[in-house]
């Protein structure tokens, strides 16, 4: 075992261990003077928890003092135990490692300040050792920390997805007890992928995770209760409560309120964001998430750019891609000209364009020429023109056959 410490002959584990309930309590008064959330925690938390652990450092500190060596995992364990309370409590890391740290440097302060140049070696020593000491309290306490605010996040997660699975499954025995917004704005998302989370493993995934996270923060902005949600690093399905009337004016912008939703969650998480939205009280939920992902599904079958959507912005589209016993028989109508993929694309670019010659050339980098050519090629293969009106609804429902089909072309 080491030599104790010493300062001017006395050990400075003793005078530390004379003194620890007194200077116990002065490093808590500085908390609460210097460090905000200490200030907001009652005098009774301060005078009992807070006080105890600040001891327990102390004591901690003088046996590394006296002994010479670091803590042991069993020192650090009341250190362990505080933080993970201090954790439930939803006091902030920062303010948590602000008091060691502030702790730390007023004992040194404390008990070195008269030093003099004959107690060098044993400062020395003593300022390893409050390094050390700093190290392991800092380990100790995140690992704890961390670990708890995980453990509670976890059951977060799954008190919400149980209540979203319940709503979907409109079981009403298992919502007993639960608090439900009068309605909800229920969004089915997709979210693009960051460019981060293409790099190597395991950057990829915690770019994804940070992705996510950013979400789900911009989504807390937009509701003063809980937004329930069932997201991973693509979409899912969001439930962002809703009060009021049903004729309030702020819920009679339905399309407004998802299209400020969606910018803030692209704008948040730095990537493009599709929403489809519906408004529903509890009990509607069920068919509003089947129509807003149903809604989401054709957005992005039909190529659609990152926005906001209800029902109403693709009627049309929603409706060609109802399968029924049509729905091969229109995917036919293009068939010959499968064999000629040029002619089958320059057909949906000039669609796509509103029948602009010039721009689908633009498109296709090509000659406007190549795109009247290859038009009348269509035709002739088809017998569709897209110029007759009649043909072009039945052109532009061969095409939504298509992708509900799932044809690449």
């Amino acid at each position: 075992m080491a030599c104790p410490l010493t300062l001017a002959g006395r050990p400075v584990h003793e005078t530390l261990d004379r003194q620890t309930t007194k200077l116990a309590r002065q490093l808590v008064r500085s908390f609460a003077e210097e460090i905000p959330i200490y200030r907001r925690l009652p005098r009774e938390e301060l005078d009992g928890d807070i006080t105890r652990i600040t001891e327990d450092n102390l004591r901690l500190i003088s046996r590394m003092f006296r002994d010479g060596r670091p803590p042991t995992r069993a020192e650090l364990a009341p250190l362990r135990s505080s933080s993970a309370r201090r954790a439930r409590e939803g006091v902030p890391l920062d303010d948590l490692l602000t008091a060691y740290a502030r702790g730390a440097r007023m004992v040194w302060e404390h008990l070195f300040a008269a030093a003099t140049p004959a107690d060098f070696e044993d400062v020395l020593a003593a300022n390893r050792l409050i390094l050390v000491y700093t190290q392991a309290v800092t380990s100790a306490v995140c690992t704890a920390y961390l670990e708890e605010r995980e453990s509670m996040l976890s059951h977060e997660r799954h008190t919400m997805h149980a209540t979203v699975s319940a709503l979907l499954a409109g079981d009403s025995a298992a919502l007993a007890g639960v608090r439900l917004a009068r309605r909800y704005l229920v969004l089915a998302v997709a979210a693009g992928r960051h460019a981060d989370e293409d790099s190597d493993e395991p950057g990829g995934s915690i770019a994804g995770r940070r992705k996510l996270h950013r979400i789900t923060t911009a989504l807390r902005r937009h509701a003063r209760e809980p937004v329930l949600s069932v997201l991973d690093t693509t979409g899912g399905l969001v439930l962002v409560p809703c009060g009021g009337d049903p004729l309030d004016g702020r819920l009679a912008h339905v399309g407004e309120m998802a299209a400020a939703t969606r910018a803030d969650m692209s704008k948040a998480a730095g990537v493009p964001v599709w929403v489809a939205a519906e408004l529903a009280p509890p009990t509607g939920v069920p068919a509003a998430a089947k129509l807003a992902e149903e809604v989401l599904e054709v957005v992005q079958l039909f190529q659609r750019p990152p926005g906001a959507y209800r029902l109403a912005d693709v009627l049309l589209e929603y409706q060609l891609t109802r399968s029924s016993e049509a729905t091969a028989a229109l995917a036919g109508l293009l068939d010959p000209l499968l064999d000629n993929p040029d002619l089958l694309r320059t057909l949906k670019v000039y669609l796509d364009t509103g029948l602009d010659r010039r721009r689908s050339a633009s498109l296709l980098h090509v000659h406007p020429n190549t795109v009247d050519y290859r038009l009348r090629r269509a035709v002739s293969l088809t017998g569709l023109d897209p110029v007759d009106p009649a043909h072009l609804q039945r052109i532009g429902a061969a095409l939504a056959a298509r992708r509900r089909l799932g044809h690449r072309h």
